[in-house]
């Protein structure tokens, strides 16, 4: 009898803890989103004893973020700042390990500085005549490669200062935009002299050194680099005869490029040596002086990043996203086979390695923990954290509870999704839903943290993120399924996923709602035109009419991929799938909301679509369109409005509820 009345004494003591534990904790805001640290910059010294980052937090006053710069022993221990607050970008430690190269703003153009790691003042290395773009330390830490744009003539400067700044629309490298080719230079360190290495009439896009320093591989089109990226090819240069070889002639886009240890081949990626495929592209190894090159048929996952050679040159290593988590691997070049090298549940992403490739520096989130820097042995992941930059989100906020699920869409396809829950939810409860549909259309929801499902999850509602047919990470199958079936399977995948919650007893079918930016709002404006059961959304640079859209906006993959072939050869099939087509038919309360600047979505796709609501009247509707911002958002006031707007709204909507936004606490 002691020992069961010693139990219950424990339990209950337990239980009261937990319970005042759950009572301290608040839900989370929009503010705490904002107001979160967030890491960048992250870089590894080649000898692997020194980490770069950089923190930016939040100046309300000045409606952007701030950086500061850091160093931390790869050991752990206190950080110290590093670089004064003029800042920079482009950070890259030198290969000789002895200085810290970065970009920085003179004149209104961006010059190549550097500090010694002993410490002392920046040093400005390159006095370009207009910005320096990218750029690459030569191995032998003895010179800089990089890129830069043609300058205008004095008297066309003259000109074009004065108003004569016509826009020759996709004419020589002019896109929607003005825009210049960007050519090839070299900068000699020890003579402080620079050499323009190319002539052409091409738009580097990305490039790579030879480890002796003798040849450049790079990646350019003859087209601006948005809508006809696909036609990137690639070339070769001597550097003592600088004229380009080309070495692919394709519809294919070639990227990431990067030279072997020996300086025999390189790798790059692409989907194919033939046309742009809708594929998650091969990694492909070749020989420059013989033009011979091969596939290796693996990986082809998902999104690849971080490539990098081991330093004997007979492996890669590569993160790659495999459905709702993302690993570093390994694959051998010649046998293809692809190693593990870590294997969790969550986004683990390597961001520089040393330069023997023994020890690496990665972040890693998961649901309910957000971003932090870690150092680790490749070879064995043994953690040292570096930082714990957001210790309050954990400490004061009641978090959702995140999880993967599955289910079957109409097809007798699988889905899988993650689900968003409030951290006191109690297995039975019937809750609102808001469904959030992921952009791209590749992309995906992941096991990491996402700060607007944990806001949703403090005011009451579940969060669902369905990675529908189109989405990345799960093989081309589920990539593919979406060609000639836009608005159809992956409406279908969204509408099984929602009745999947609801026969769990989770949702409750009188309180959706639906949400989504870029691709998800497209899709969400024609689920809503498709269904009635939705009580609100909340629809981000959207496109109603495929059409109105060609040229404008970012509309290649359409006829290339999707819808297939242009809207003059196709036409019934692009109104078919065009949700403004169908506007007569919403029935949900209808938020919109688009940058002024977004040149990926046009704004006037949501002004047509909000123009046609409301001209019929049948639903509430609202268009907030915001000053200045492009596909995604960067000032903090807008922001916020966006996100404190989108919640008025779903609240009125699904909940009847008319809600109050918290106050900002400065």
């Amino acid at each position: 009898m002691k020992k069961i009345i010693l139990s219950l004494v424990i339990l209950f003591f337990c239980l009261s803890i937990l319970y005042s534990q759950d009572a301290k904790m608040r839900p989370m805001t929009v503010d705490d989103g904002l107001n979160m640290v967030r890491l960048g910059d992250v870089r590894m010294s080649p000898d692997g004893n020194l980490i770069f980052f950089s923190k930016s937090e939040l100046d309300w006053e000045k409606n952007r973020r701030i950086k500061k710069y850091f160093m931390i022993p790869a050991s752990g221990g206190e950080a110290w700042q590093y670089i004064g607050d003029a800042g920079g970008s482009s950070f890259q430690f030198s290969p000789d390990g002895k200085h810290l190269s970065f970009k920085r703003e003179v004149d209104k153009s961006e010059q190549i500085f550097a500090i010694r790691l002993t410490g002392g003042e920046a040093i400005q290395i390159t006095n370009h005549k207009n910005s320096v773009d990218s750029y690459k330390w030569s191995a032998d830490a003895s010179k800089i490669f990089f890129t830069a744009e043609e300058m205008k003539g004095k008297e066309e400067q003259k000109e074009y200062d004065l108003g004569d700044d016509a826009v020759f629309i996709f004419e020589g490298p002019n896109g929607r935009e003005e825009a210049r080719w960007r050519n090839l230079w070299l900068f000699d360190l020890s003579s402080m002299k620079e050499r323009r290495l190319t002539y052409e009439k091409l738009i580097i896009n990305e490039f790579d050194v030879s480890p002796d320093g003798k040849h450049v591989v790079f990646a350019a089109t003859k087209h601006d680099a948005e809508n006809y990226f696909y036609l990137s090819e690639l070339y070769l240069v001597n550097v003592n005869d600088p004229k380009p070889v080309r070495l692919t002639n394709n519809n294919a886009p070639e990227d990431s490029v990067l030279w072997a240890p020996n300086g025999k081949t390189f790798v790059y990626h692409a989907p194919s040596d033939q046309d742009f495929n809708l594929t998650h592209g091969y990694l492909w190894i070749m020989n420059p002086e013989t033009g011979e090159k091969r596939k290796l048929k693996e990986p082809n996952q998902g999104e690849i990043s971080g490539l990098a050679w081991t330093s004997d040159g007979e492996n890669l290593l590569f993160n790659e996203t495999y459905r709702t988590n993302l690993n570093l691997n390994r694959i051998n070049i010649k046998t293809g086979k692809i190693t593990n090298i870590t294997n969790i549940k969550g986004t683990l992403r390597a961001l520089a390695f040393s330069k023997d490739r023994e020890k690496m520096v990665y972040s890693y989130s998961d649901f309910n923990t957000p971003p932090d820097i870690y150092v680790s042995s490749v070879s064995n992941l043994n953690p040292i954290r570096l930082t714990n930059v957001n210790p309050w989100i954990k400490e004061e906020i009641l978090l959702a509870k995140g999880e993967v699920v599955r289910w079957k869409s109409k097809d007798d396809m699988e889905i899988e999704g993650v689900l968003y829950v409030p951290g006191n939810y109690n297995e039975g409860t019937k809750l609102p839903l808001i469904v959030t549909i992921h952009g791209g259309p590749p992309g995906h929801f992941a096991n990491r943290f996402r700060a607007e499902f944990h806001v949703f999850a403090g005011l009451g509602y579940a969060s669902f993120g369905p990675n529908i047919r189109g989405s990345d990470s799960y093989s081309d199958d589920l990539l593919c399924a979406l060609q000639g079936d836009v608005g159809g399977g992956e409406f279908d995948d969204v509408m099984s996923g929602v009745d999947y919650l609801i026969e769990k007893g989770i949702a409750d079918p009188e309180r959706l709602g639906v949400r989504g930016w870029s691709w998800g709002g497209i899709l969400g404006s024609w689920v809503i035109t498709q269904t009635d059961r939705f009580k609100a959304a909340s629809l981000g640079a959207m496109v109603g009419s495929w059409t109105a859209e060609s040229g404008p906006g970012l509309s290649w993959d359409l006829k290339l991929h999707y819808i297939g072939g242009a809207h003059w050869i196709n036409p019934e099939e692009w109104c078919k799938v065009s949700s403004l087509w169908y506007v007569k038919n919403v029935k949900t309360p209808t938020l919109l909301l688009h940058g002024a600047k977004d040149m990926v979505s046009t704004p006037g796709q949501s002004m047509m679509f909000f123009h046609a609501l409301k001209e019929i009247g049948r639903v509430p509707v609202r268009y907030i369109k915001f000053p200045r911002e492009p596909h995604g958002f960067r000032e903090p006031r807008h922001q916020r409005r966006r996100d404190i707007e989108e919640i008025r709204w779903v609240q009125k909507y699904i909940c009847g509820i008319e809600w109050e936004p918290w106050e900002r606490k400065e």
